[in-house]
């Protein structure tokens, strides 16, 4: 059967201001906060405590943006209340997860919200409650302020579970039942000549693929999107991918941080290389030699070097000065720890 566009009539898949262009990465440039503390020993290549320093630069814009290109100044100030109570919790939903007789009360709509802003604030048992009604939310959530404001702040979590809620909770509120209906749906519009469509297509086939849909065709696909002329285009494939989260991905971008022509699209690959998308901190390790070996690269520009020591201080939680000896330094006294 056909998948209508998961968005209002009249309303444009890049009403999500998620697809617009983002702050650069690493753009404060050699040396600024990657220099050494004084005194500080290097250590191990252990998960950094608070390593989501990038990501997280968004959140608060996302409701406002959104309501901004669906409404009024009235709604960009509530979606950036909704933002600022998001972490103080003042939910008018349940205390906790746990309490499913308030949740069954509620209509889908608000389940959703009041579920993912308990996950994002790590109550225990919300991602489990999202899990097991998610599919039953099908058709009964709608995509607003709201929800883009909760699913960015879940898609910058450093819970991998809280950012996989964020997935879920965003396929069906973009009307996307994770099935082979809504994949050929996407993959037909992610080659629509309609450009906000098509940028769109590719953030969602990302999304399908993390939750098990075809992930190996979505990956294919992306790929080759990866060539196309349009600098959006490979872009939001750089961005589809990290969200897939499969370990041959990383050479996929690596390799887009060395080649592609664009400093928005290789900063986008350096910025999921590191820390944003669905790859775990084990997969990221893995970049590294490769990171490296870009950091004195001469055929790559000093901006693209400072994206390269960037991403190995977010994935090692090191705080090393913009010296590809001192990097591999410390990689070669940590590697085998």
């Amino acid at each position: 059967m056909d998948v209508s566009p998961p968005f209002p009539s009249g309303q444009d898949p890049q009403a999500d201001p998620r697809l617009k262009p983002t702050p650069d990465y690493g753009m404060l440039g050699s040396g600024s906060y990657l220099t050494a503390r004084a005194g500080s020993v290097p250590g191990t290549l252990q998960q950094p405590p608070n390593a989501k320093r990038f990501g997280p630069i968004l959140a608060g814009a996302i409701g406002v943006l959104l309501a901004l290109f669906v409404g009024n100044v009235g709604r960009a100030q509530a979606a950036w209340s909704t933002f600022t109570n998001l972490f103080s919790m003042r939910e008018a939903g349940p205390a906790s997860a746990r309490d499913s007789d308030q949740l069954d009360r509620m209509k889908p709509q608000r389940q959703a919200e009041a579920l993912l802003e308990l996950a994002v604030g790590h109550r225990a048992g919300a991602v489990d409650q999202i899990s097991s009604r998610v599919d039953h939310w099908q058709g009964k959530v709608k995509w607003n302020s709201q929800i883009a404001t909760l699913t960015t702040a879940a898609l910058n979590s450093n819970d991998m579970r809280v950012r996989e809620s964020g997935i879920e909770v965003e396929l069906a509120a973009y009307g996307l039942a994770k099935n082979s209906a809504s994949l050929a749906y996407l993959l037909r519009t992610s080659e629509s000549s309609n450009h906000a469509q098509k940028i769109w297509a590719l953030w969602a086939l990302g999304l399908m693929a993390n939750r098990g849909v075809e992930p190996d065709q979505v990956v294919q696909v992306l790929t080759v999107h990866l060539k196309d002329a349009d600098e959006d285009s490979r872009q939001w494939a750089v961005e589809g991918l990290a969200l897939a989260g499969s370990t041959p991905i990383i050479e996929l971008l690596l390799k887009t941080i060395h080649d592609d022509p664009s400093p928005r699209v290789r900063e986008r690959a350096a910025c999921s290389v590191a820390e944003s998308g669905m790859f775990t901190h084990e997969q990221r390790i893995t970049a590294i030699p490769q990171l490296l070996s870009y950091t004195d690269d001469p055929s790559l520009d000093t901006q693209t070097h400072a994206w390269a020591f960037r991403a190995l201080s977010d994935i090692t939680g090191q705080r090393l000065p913009n010296d590809s000896q001192a990097w591999r330094g410390w990689y070669d006294l940590n590697k085998t720890n």
